[in-house]
């Protein structure tokens, strides 16, 4: 997904949610890895130009302080969905939804995992 979306435009920045917002919307058992951890290991990436963590439950904030030209989404999402599409679109921008691999979400690597340990304790 990252390098369809470092095709879509001249830069690549990826927003990353805090750990904080990440057990708002997921869990207390969220996240897996730190903020620091997520963002260490996508700025490490070729395709991956820079790499913001925002605090809040969504990216709004930070789609209008960037003001983006392109917003790129997973497959999960469709245009209607993506925060922040409007914002883009109303400055002549664009959103991208790219197809998401099935079965590569953190929430599915969980289940595999837990279901995995289940067994050998049976």
């Amino acid at each position: 997904m990252l390098v369809a979306a470092r095709r879509g435009g001249d830069w690549l920045v990826v927003g990353v949610n805090s750990d904080a917002s990440v057990r708002r919307l997921k869990g207390p058992e969220r996240p897996v890895r730190t903020e620091a951890e997520r963002a260490f290991i996508l700025a490490s990436l070729e395709c991956v130009d820079a790499v913001v963590v925002f605090s809040e439950d969504t990216p709004l904030e930070l789609v209008r302080t960037l003001e983006p030209d392109v917003i790129v989404k997973g497959g999960d999402y469709s245009p209607d969905t993506v925060v922040g599409a409007d914002i883009v679109r109303a400055r002549g921008g664009r959103v991208v939804i790219v197809p998401i691999t099935p079965g590569h979400s953190t929430t599915s690597t969980i289940a595999r995992l837990r279901d995995s340990s289940k067994g050998k304790h049976d």
